[in-house]
């Protein structure tokens, strides 16, 4: 894929959980949202440290995004906060569904981008370290 697309679809999707990172903050506070919230995903946080952890890691990531830094790492740590936001839409709250689908195919392009970093996590049987066999399979794909 064109490296323009790849630098837009990061943009884009760093911009959209950094903005929601700070705007489950600004719910945290009890300020209103700047930004229309889904009742039934407020609801889902009974403990606070949840809305807290959890806009924390979308705020780092959004800002890892913005920055170009760990993209790997950040699309992995947004992996199961976007499986999430999808579930909750497509089954509680279908009034941002259009949201949560945009925000599962900028995930899923970029983690199709990315995808070479994450082979070495589809090895069925590695070596152990300090042993010099090599794997018995290479990573699925090749």
């Amino acid at each position: 894929m064109n490296l323009r697309v790849i630098q837009f679809l990061r943009l884009l999707l760093g911009i959209i959980f950094l903005g929601a990172g700070i705007n489950g903050y600004v719910v945290f506070f009890g300020f209103e949202p700047f930004i229309a919230t889904s009742p039934e995903a407020m609801a889902l946080f009974m403990f606070d440290y949840l809305l807290f952890v959890e806009k924390s890691l979308e705020i780092i990531c959004g800002v890892l995004l913005l920055t170009n830094q760990f993209v790997p790492m950040s699309i992995t740590i947004l992996s199961p906060i976007v499986a999430n936001i999808f579930l909750l839409h497509l089954f509680v709250d279908p009034s941002m569904l259009a949201l949560a689908v945009v925000v599962v195919l900028l995930h899923g392009l970029l983690l199709y981008h990315y995808r070479n970093h994450f082979a070495g996590l589809f090895v069925r049987k590695p070596a152990a370290p300090g042993t010099d066999a090599p794997s018995t399979t290479a990573p699925l794909g090749e």
